[in-house]
């Protein structure tokens, strides 16, 4: 293999490595944004008596579940299923951000935070609710999308730091 190649390579499990990190640290911060959202607007997430929707990551578990096994999933296994899907999701879209960033310097503009808000865009108010997997964009209250934003801004520069660490080792 030659050297072009062994640096695509690296930087690609490079990437994997840090879209994994990227996705828990994005779950974090959208969970301590969730938690300041509501000690601000001291209300509860859901009305009383209603069931909050699913995740889409949680639908995505279940079509693949509908698909593969032939099954819905169980109350149980949605609890997991979703993050796996989350984390593998993540871990994916790193490895392509660093195949990306290993060929072409602009990818890596903002330190990750452009790849961030392009996966936001591609797949939170394009892809999933193509896909029946959450409300329209234009259904959706503006706060949720500037949260969602945000943490894809901060999945993209998380992956980008845990690339360049790993890149440079």
């Amino acid at each position: 293999m030659n050297s072009g190649n062994h640096v695509v390579w690296k930087s690609m499990a490079a990437g994997a490595a840090g879209g994994l990190v990227a996705s828990w640290i994005m779950g974090r911060f959208e969970s301590l944004w969730s938690a300041a959202a509501k000690d601000l607007s001291n209300e509860n997430e859901q009305d009383a008596g209603q069931k909050p929707d699913e995740d889409a990551t949680v639908k995505t578990a279940r079509a693949i579940s509908r698909c593969v096994l032939h099954r819905d999933l169980t109350d149980d296994e949605k609890k997991w299923a979703g993050p796996v899907v989350h984390y593998a999701l993540g871990t994916l879209l790193g490895t392509v951000y660093g195949a990306l960033a290993a060929k072409a310097a602009m990818v890596r503009a903002g330190y990750g935070a452009v790849y961030g808000g392009a996966v936001w865009l591609a797949a939170d108010e394009v892809a999933v609710p193509a896909f029946g997997l959450s409300k329209p964009p234009q259904e959706t209250p503006a706060s949720t999308h500037v949260q969602e934003f945000a943490a894809h801004v901060v999945y993209g520069v998380t992956t980008d730091l845990v690339r360049r660490a790993i890149v440079a080792i």
